[in-house]
Order: C-alpha cells, then structure tokens, then sequence
C-alpha cells in the first residue's frame, strides 16, 4: 500500500469512505481541518521542543478544550447507543476519518482483542439527538476476574484507548454512560487508559493516575534525515546496526503462519526475562488472521544467514494505522543479543515507516523497573511521556498495586524466571483470564 493510500488528506479520506458505502459525519468532517490543524501545530512545537528538552505529548486537556470550540452556542442534546463495531459501518469511517485515532480504536484490534478470552464488548456511540451524527465513540470490555471483579476496560491488555470524539461535551456523555454501567455490575469498576491527563475534573469519582512512560519518534519525510536521540545516541544506534551487518543479520517480513510460530517461542522467552507474563499463541494468531489482510499488522524477523540457511535470533510485531507504526510485541533469544538483532528490527521498521509515508514510530510502554528495556528505547529518542489511567470509583492501592509493582507482583518476579517456558505461558493465560 502506497504512502498516499495510508495518509489520505481529508478530501481524500471523505472520497475514500463514500466509495466503501460509508459516509464521514459531517460535523466530524467540519472539525478534521481545525483538528489536523491542531496536530500539524503539536508536531511542529514539539520538533522545537526536542531542542529544549520538553515534553512530547502536547496539553491534552487544553486540546480538548479547544476542540469543543468547534462548537458554537448551548449543548446539544446528546444520545448514547451500544454498537457492534464489526457491523456498524460508522465505526470504522468515523475511526479513519478522526486524526487521532489510534490502532487500538479499530475494529480489527477490538475483535481480535475480544476473541482472546470471549469477553463481551460494550462499544458505545455518541450521535447528536437532533440528526443523528456520530460525535465519539468508546471502545469497553467487560472482564471478570477472581481478583479484580467485575470491570469495564477500555481497553484491557491495551497500552493505550479511551474515547475518541469530536469535542468535549461528547467526551463528557461518553464517560458518563460507562459509569452509568458500571454502577449496575455489582462491584463493578471503570479504567480508562490515556495517552496524556485527558480526564482531569470531567466527573466527581474519576481519578486519573500517572502509569508507565512511553516512548515515541516523530519521522521526518525522509529516511536520511532522520536522528535517533542526541549525537552519542546516535553514534551508538549506527554501531549497533553496522555490527549486526557485519555478522550476517538479515531483517524481513514473515510470511507465512509456522514463522509467526516459532517467533513465539522467542517471545517466550523474553517475556519471561522480563518477569512479564506472555499472551496466548491464540491472540497472535488472531491479529495474524484479522490484522494482517489490512495492511494493519506485520511481523519483522531478523536472522543470521550462513548460506541458503537462516537462523532465527529475533522477531518484533508491528501495528500500523494512520500515521503510526507501533511496536507491539518482540521475542529474541538471549544468546543471541550480542548480534544486535533487535537494533537491526528497528533501524528497517523505522525507515520503511518513513518510505512509506509514516510520521511516527511508537516504541511502546516500558514497564516500571525495567531500566534495561527503557535504555534501549531511549537510545532512540530521548523523548518519553507518561500514560495515564483513570478509575472509577477511585482505586485503592491494592488494585493499583496488582496491575503495577505491587506485592504479589514482586513475589511473582522472584520466581518466574526459574519456569519452562510452556509453563509461562500457561501460568500467563491463566493469570490474563482472571485479572
């Protein structure tokens, strides 16, 4: 798929949906030039801010305060309606046609998400009560746990969601009417995770909390442009490549499913160096089932070549949507680091992101703690921001304490290096399905 393809500018995106049958709302397609405008801005503040050691993710709070300028005179009068994503064409036009929207808003992502332990999905739409036209959406699932009870997540095993909509008064509605549902499950919780303090003082009740930091990389329009870090930086990040070159390591893309299986047993393995419990082989199957026939999914391999024959000693899967590629997931051997395998993935995905018409490159969370993977993303950009979470009611510490780095956590940590692999994974599945 072409760089023009994947980065329609509004006309065009507007063109693209109509000959698929969908048709953008027309106040979401009145709010796509200020709201493009909006991000032409933040990208531009933050190419200066990286100079004066800033932050990366602009003020969240004050976009969404400008965005509900678009709107002029009293509050509408909003409604709110469940919809099955996978079915209701208006999901997926108003998804590609918002300019933040995120691969984990898409329909692909929430029924491969779904699929993984059969939760039920609880898609909410706001449409204007007068004619109809849909202002936002919310993406939930409902999950049932041993330890946690009964919760709608948006979204659970998710870095990253919340709503998507037009202006703030959509926003309001939307969060609204999850706690609406919430207060009917007996015990039943809300968490919302955010990319920035989008939340702050829209409801009495809701408590957003600073989470993880992640790390991003805007791309420039050109490969040979780009920068990873600062100069020493990016002296290392060449050297790290130049050495896997040196050593036979070849990068491309899997292709056929019995890869995306023995990738997984490196994925194993790093999972469990990382004291971090892995997802099933089911959920990779279905992103490589669902995602992969949109364009939205591709897995990098890297291997070193002796002949004809390859030897497998890494492996990154990568989600692509709008003007992002987000690495998601990586398995490597561990005796094979010094190889510098995982530097070869990255340096090939970002500049094929940049080939091919991407304008940023999303190295993902990185759990607290881990000082060694947080390196290794800094050493790509020195840019790095907080995730947020938002509860309903407000938790208490042990809730907060089980998801992040709390007792149980540290118990775990202590032992689980020591397992088969097999049985991490086991252990894994068991632990996903009851939190």
């Amino acid at each position: 798929m072409s760089a023009d393809s994947r980065r329609k500018e509004p006309e065009e995106r507007r063109g693209a949906l109509e000959r698929r049958g969908g048709r953008l709302p027309s106040r979401l397609a009145r709010s796509v030039p200020m709201l493009q405008a909006m991000f032409r801005q933040s990208t531009q503040k933050f190419h200066q801010a990286s100079d004066e050691g800033h932050h990366f993710f602009p003020d969240w709070k004050t976009r969404a305060q400008e965005a509900a300028s678009v709107e002029s005179g009293s509050q509408r009068a909003l409604r709110i309606v469940e919809a099955d994503a996978q079915t209701d064409a208006r999901w997926l036009a108003f998804v590609e046609g918002h300019p933040e929207a995120l691969i984990y808003h898409h329909p692909a992502w929430l029924q491969a998400l779904a699929a993984e332990y059969g939760e039920r999905s609880v898609n909410l739409l706001c449409e204007d009560g007068d004619d109809g036209e849909l202002l936002g959406v919310l993406p939930l699932l409902e999950t049932s746990g041993l330890l946690t009870g009964r919760r709608l997540l948006s979204l659970p095993r998710t870095p990253v969601a919340g709503p998507l909509v037009v202006d703030r008064e959509a926003t309001a509605a939307l969060v609204r009417a999850a706690v609406e549902r919430v207060r009917r499950l007996p015990g039943g919780r809300l968490r919302v995770k955010l990319a920035g303090p989008a939340l702050d003082g829209f409801l009495p009740g809701l408590v957003g909390f600073p989470h993880e930091s992640t790390y991003s990389l805007l791309l420039p329009p050109c490969p040979q442009d780009l920068r990873f870090g600062n100069s020493r930086n990016h002296a290392r990040v060449r050297w790290a490549v130049n050495k896997a070159a040196g050593l036979g390591v070849e990068v491309r893309r899997a292709e056929s499913e019995n890869e995306l299986r023995a990738w997984y047993v490196l994925y194993l393995e790093a999972m469990r160096s990382h004291t971090v419990p892995p997802r099933p082989y089911r959920f990779f199957e279905a992103l490589w089932r669902i995602l992969r026939p949109q364009g939205l999914m591709r897995l990098l391999l890297a291997e070193q070549r002796s002949g004809k024959r390859g030897t497998l000693l890494a492996g990154s899967v990568l989600l692509t949507f709008g003007d992002t590629v987000s690495y998601a997931f990586n398995g490597r051997r561990a005796d094979a680091l010094a190889l510098r395998p995982n530097d070869a993935i990255h340096w090939r995905a970002i500049h094929d992101a940049c080939v091919e018409g991407f304008r940023r490159y999303d190295f993902g969370e990185v759990p607290a703690g881990n000082e060694g993977l947080a390196q290794f993303k800094n050493k790509w950009t020195n840019h790095s921001e907080r995730l947020y979470r938002y509860y309903y009611p407000a938790c208490g510490p042990g809730e907060r304490g089980l998801e992040a780095n709390g007792p149980a956590g540290r118990l775990a940590k202590s032992v689980w290096r020591r397992l088969p692999l097999r049985m991490t994974a086991s252990l894994g599945d068991q632990l996903y399905a009851r939190l």
